[in-house]
């Protein structure tokens, strides 16, 4: 990062309506399809751990960010895309993609229920994107806690951030596969669970909605009670053993983490109030500033 940082109200003079066309396209979007706030969120966390909060998850090409399998399911995309175009067309090569994505995932969090963050903007654009960077950067389903602190801390990240970041699985979806290792299939195609962690009435839930022959396609809620609403409800679940992924369930093992989950759990001001300190940081991960990068015309291609 250079000399430069980011800063409130960055588009002020250069483009003063950015942050008000940014809400407007993703609460749109979002009244189309109750899906989006959740790809918003998801999006931001996988552009944000690979290379930084600058947008090189969008750029499109052979072995990009995107065509590796750990981001196949990623979405949202579009909702970027359109923000963009109308933004070119207003204030031309002014708003970074990267500006954009923290933006709407911020606004899709508000949208869904959840506080409104106040967040500085002047990423600008990266200018690299390799499938190769996704593995090593991004958290598994299947991670320990030990892990996920290991990743968590190399972005800059405290184990309080992984507990409060863990609760944007409070909307969303998941296709069945990313917690099909808590599941053992026999010869005739029938599931047993073998995750003794997992609520046992919960995995019947989740063995009806995806059976052996539908793991690949179909998709379950990330929070069985309040799905679309951005909540505690996460870290309740939790409690009762109704965590979605073995990463989730991974945080009862530990004193420590176990109790921030109860706090949580008890206290959703006191969840919100942290989500939005967590927020913060996790849209300043390796941000590209000053010099660095560029504003690119349209997300999918850099300028050159």
């Amino acid at each position: 990062m250079g000399a430069y940082s980011l800063s409130f109200n960055f588009y002020a003079a250069s483009c003063p309506s950015a942050e008000f066309i940014i809400r407007d396209i993703v609460t749109s979007s979002s009244s189309n399809d109750p899906s989006i706030p959740g790809k918003l969120l998801r999006l931001v966390f996988h552009d944000c751990f690979v290379e930084g909060c600058d947008a090189s998850l969008m750029l499109i090409g052979n072995n990009t960010e995107q065509t590796d399998p750990g981001n196949r399911s990623v979405g949202g995309y579009s909702v970027i895309e359109s923000a963009k175009r109308l933004l070119e067309m207003l204030c031309p090569e002014t708003v970074s993609c990267a500006d954009i994505i923290a933006l709407a995932a911020r606004d899709a969090v508000g949208i869904a229920g959840g506080p409104m963050v106040q967040i500085p903007t002047g990423r600008r654009d990266g200018m690299v994107s390799l499938a190769s960077n996704v593995r090593p950067n991004i958290v598994d389903t299947s991670f320990t806690m030990d892990e996920m602190v290991k990743l968590f801390t190399s972005k800059g990240l405290s184990v309080l951030d992984l507990v409060i970041l863990s609760g944007a699985h409070t909307i969303g979806v998941a296709h069945c596969n990313a917690f099909r290792g808590r599941f053992q299939e026999d010869t005739k195609g029938r599931l047993t669970l073998i995750d003794k962690t997992l609520d046992s009435n919960y995995a019947v839930e989740l063995m009806k909605q995806c059976p052996a022959s539908a793991m690949a396609s179909a998709t379950v809620n990330n929070d069985p009670e309040t799905p679309m609403v951005f909540d505690n409800q996460y870290y309740r679940n939790l409690l009762v053993h109704k965590g979605l992924f073995q990463s989730d369930s991974a945080l009862l093992n530990e004193n420590s983490t176990r109790t921030m989950v109860k706090d949580f759990a008890n206290n959703q001001q006191l969840f919100f109030v942290n989500w939005s300190q967590a927020f913060l940081k996790l849209t300043s991960v390796g941000v590209k500033t000053g010099n660095d990068g560029e504003i690119r015309r349209t997300c999918a291609s850099t300028n050159a």
